[in-house]
């Protein structure tokens, strides 16, 4: 029986999606209807609900990619029905991932880039784990072959995105997180040598610090790692989490060395739906030659009649988002990264500028040296509302802004953080800073009275 069905006693002509009963329009929320509906009014029903949503664009808050071209949705449409694991099925998809694999390697300057070996990922987490999981098995591997327990591994680490805490619960490691310094916005290298021990299977360095847009000094922390291998002989290697500036410093600082260019970094982690530009969920994770990938962790897989190794936590996948990225590869080249980067740089540079004559707003980070991005604080003294109510106050109007406290030992600190991302236009930064400035007016004539409660509990999430 199709689907379609004409309405009773009303001509399908004239039928109104919004003019129908109201058992026509009730969506299902806690079971499957008994029966089908039109595709257009399915299509309909949801779209209407996701009207409800955000606006993407106006996610300040977000490092993800909000514009793609036309020419990436229409890939990712004529690819809808790949699954990239199936390697032998889909063996040209499989191709494209190892070239953005190798294309990656040779961005982060690795010695063989044409040899080594790195995977894609649904985005940065999974890579993330995957870069501490052969960091754990070596450090394991290395341990039990010198006749040494194995049983109380931990990483090391500056304040790092949640993923990190998900790994070190999920995989049993001790997370050693550093606390920031009084006036720091990072940790520095000589805070490290002080949490490394015997049982440390890395340390991780963020290139681009989710609180702060800032990197972390990943030669510094490299000179500190040498040193406390002269001093101790703990050799401790280094992984990057470049999740979102892996794709922002080969264009803007290429003279700046945080990748393989330093021997102790074994392993590198991206995101290609943040500012490789690609749609979501993709990720990247790359090690510098073949022998710093723990080989405990390849799994060689009888799938569809091939032999396939596989090291990914996820199995099945869509292929668009690889080939999306591949796209963007050949579509934009390093002089097409390069220009978009240092236009979203130049917009945040502009966004911080006329942010520093705002008389409540002190900006910590001014978009220049790391990501294109803003962070900034009310400054001390500033009475009768918080940022929170900033950020609540500009939502009026569509934008959405991060406000939350920076991690200890600065929890007393509470910043916003603006992201620039490709499709953040200078016109639509000159009309966030019309509404921030009108939003700033409003709350200095109407002061609110927080609660210590309150305040407590008004977090917005990271």
């Amino acid at each position: 029986m199709a689907l379609h069905r004409v309405r009773r006693g009303l001509n399908a002509k004239l039928a109104n999606r919004h003019a129908l009963s109201p058992e026509e329009q009730d969506v299902p929320k806690f079971q499957m209807p008994a029966r089908g509906m039109a595709p257009a009014d399915a299509y309909n029903l949801i779209h209407d609900e996701l009207l409800l949503d955000g606006n993407s664009r106006q996610n300040l808050a977000t490092f993800c990619t909000t514009w793609v071209e036309p020419e990436v949705r229409r890939l990712m449409d004529e690819n809808i029905d790949k699954n990239m694991i199936d390697k032998d099925e889909y063996p040209q998809t499989a191709e494209i991932e190892s070239r953005c694999v190798h294309i990656l390697a040779d961005l982060w300057n690795a010695p063989r880039a044409g040899e080594t070996l790195g995977c894609s990922t649904t985005g940065s987490s999974e890579a993330a784990m995957l870069g501490g999981l052969s960091l754990k098995w070596r450090w394991r591997k290395k341990r039990s072959a010198e006749g040494k327990p194995a049983d109380r591994p931990n990483l090391v680490c500056g304040p790092v995105q949640v993923c990190w805490h998900k790994f070190a619960r999920y995989f049993d490691v001790e997370l050693r997180e550093i606390p920031i310094r009084p006036g720091a916005l990072c940790v520095g290298a000589d805070q490290l040598a002080a949490h490394c021990d015997e049982n440390t299977i890395g340390v991780v360095a963020t290139l681009g610090v989710t609180f702060t847009c800032i990197y972390e000094p990943v030669r510094e922390f490299a000179r500190a790692l040498d040193e406390l291998h002269e001093k101790t002989g703990l050799d401790i290697p280094l992984h990057v989490d470049a999740a979102s500036g892996g794709f922002v410093a080969p264009f803007l600082q290429p003279d700046l060395e945080w990748d393989f260019r330093i021997p102790r970094v074994k392993s590198i982690n991206t995101s290609g739906h943040k500012y490789g530009l690609s749609p979501l969920g993709v990720g990247w994770v790359v090690w510098r030659e073949a022998g710093d990938l723990a080989e405990d962790l390849i799994f060689y897989v009888d799938y569809l009649g091939g032999n396939m190794p596989t090291f990914a936590l996820n199995f099945s996948r869509p292929g668009g988002e690889i080939i999306a990225q591949y796209y963007n590869f050949l579509r934009l080249g390093r002089e097409g990264y390069r220009h978009i980067q240092q236009t979203c740089a130049n917009t945040a540079q502009y966004l911080a500028q006329e942010l520093s004559h705002l008389p409540e707003i002190e900006v910590l980070y001014n978009g220049n040296g790391g990501l294109p991005a803003v962070c900034y604080k009310l400054k001390d003294g500033v009475r009768g509302f918080t940022l929170y109510d900033l950020s609540e106050r500009v939502r009026m109007h569509g934008w959405q802004i991060a406000s939350y406290p920076l991690p200890p030992d600065r929890k007393d600190t509470v910043v916003q953080r603006i992201l620039v991302r490709h499709g953040v236009s200078r016109d639509m930064a000159s009309m966030l800073l019309d509404d921030i400035r009108r939003a700033l007016d409003h709350l200095r004539k109407n002061p609110l009275v927080h609660s210590s409660a309150r305040q407590r509990g008004h977090h917005h999430a990271r």
